[in-house]
């Protein structure tokens, strides 16, 4: 599954940076999750916006005044990020084995980057994500709504084979709880078309003192 993911997004990541460049600019809903997420870490520590793909979304963090860098799956979207955003930093790296260390983080985004994990394997994800988090560290996510598992063979332009999941947001909640997390706010809003299709779903929950 993991060399089906990076594979897949080396191959759009030229594509997948052009189309949804700006894309933040239209999504209001998106801005005012980024937003919150931003006011309530502030300048606690750094943040990392894991999955970042093209560093579209660690590029607007860093301009609300986070300390953010990028991790992702892909060497393809790394280069594009860090062509991109030659000022902030960005690694290789998977969420389910970080390099880094416990309570090391006072943010973590994980923007769709859920999505292509198989569902035996979230719980260990979930709690990669927590072991990161510092004592009051905030964890924001969004995802697709619904249980579907589809197999995409296009995408931005080309060809792939990649996994994908929907999620519902009552089962990510779980898997965030059991990983120690406390849920703050949830939000879930319809599609946009042409490029959504389904509900999406943000939760934003917190790592307790």
């Amino acid at each position: 599954m993991t060399d089906q993911t990076r594979i897949a997004y080396d191959t759009v990541a030229e594509s997948y940076d052009e189309l949804l460049r700006d894309e933040l600019d239209a999504n209001p809903w998106d801005r005012a999750m980024l937003d919150a997420f931003a006011g309530l870490v502030g300048t606690a520590g750094p943040v990392g916006d894991l999955g970042c793909g093209p560093g579209r979304l660690t590029g607007h963090l860093a301009a609300l005044g986070l300390d953010v860098f990028g991790v992702d799956l892909s060497p393809g979207m790394i280069a594009v990020a860090r062509r991109t955003h030659p000022d902030l930093r960005f690694e290789v790296g998977s969420l389910g084995a970080l390099d880094l260390g416990d309570g090391s983080l006072a943010g973590a985004l994980a923007w769709y980057s859920l999505i292509h994990t198989p569902p035996e394997q979230l719980p260990d994800v979930a709690a990669e994500l927590a072991r990161v988090l510092a004592p009051g560290g905030r964890l924001l996510t969004a995802f697709q709504v619904g249980d579907e598992h589809r197999h995409i063979t296009h995408a931005y332009g080309h060809d792939v084979s990649v996994d994908a999941y929907r999620l519902r947001p009552d089962s990510v909640t779980k898997l965030l709880t059991d990983a120690g997390l406390v849920l703050e706010a949830q939000l879930v809003r319809q599609p946009r078309p042409p490029l959504e299709r389904v509900p999406q779903a943000y939760l934003l929950a917190r790592k307790p003192d």
